[in-house]
């Protein structure tokens, strides 16, 4: 549902997710501007408002910046540009993989190429690797980083330090990729 609020002498719109598998409030800010607030069921909307207004600046701040780059790398993912670009993404995916993984060896399964809202890339626990097709849209390091990201999980299925040794040993500069990413306002993994 459709709602309204005021963020710093703006008025903000915003889409209200009332889900019952919700176990807190979420704030989701997409790359084509579309700003989501995801709520458990029976909860009051003044905390929810009240969670929105804690939250304020960041809203503000990664709605303009959304703005500032539209039309720009992050298209809008509708049906057409995924199957313009889902071949291009997966030969471009198998092709990383297979250069990246001669420092591995790792064994994976598939490689699916998906038209996800909110992420980069995943790793099953079954080996599957599965990527968004707007990897075919990246620069190329960007593109190699979460590529590596998601072959690394392979070995280490989490975010320890093990994890991010294995992601240094063909990418020493994943720091200063993941800012670069963190600072986007994107979450990309």
């Amino acid at each position: 549902m459709k709602k309204r609020i005021e963020l710093h002498k703006k008025k903000v719109e915003y889409t209200l997710k009332v889900s019952k598998r919700a176990r807190r409030m979420r704030l989701a800010i997409y790359c084509d501007g579309n700003f989501v607030v995801t709520a458990p069921r029976n909860i009051n909307q003044s905390l929810i408002e009240q969670f929105i207004i804690r939250k304020s600046q960041w809203i503000i701040d990664k709605l303009e910046y959304f703005k500032s780059i539209s039309g720009q790398v992050f298209a809008k993912g509708n049906k057409k540009d995924y199957e313009e670009y889902k071949k291009q993404a997966l030969i471009l995916a198998k092709k990383r993989i297979e250069y990246f993984n001669k420092n591995y060896g790792f064994k994976f399964n598939k490689i699916n190429i998906k038209n996800q809202k909110t992420r980069w890339g995943s790793c099953s626990r079954k080996g599957n690797l599965n990527f968004n097709y707007k990897i075919a849209l990246l620069p190329e390091r960007l593109a190699d980083y979460i590529i590596v990201h998601e072959l690394c999980h392979l070995k280490e299925f989490n975010h320890s330090q093990k994890f991010w040794n294995l992601v240094a040993k063909v990418m020493p500069d994943y720091l200063e990729i993941r800012n670069e990413l963190k600072k986007s306002g994107v979450k990309f993994v």
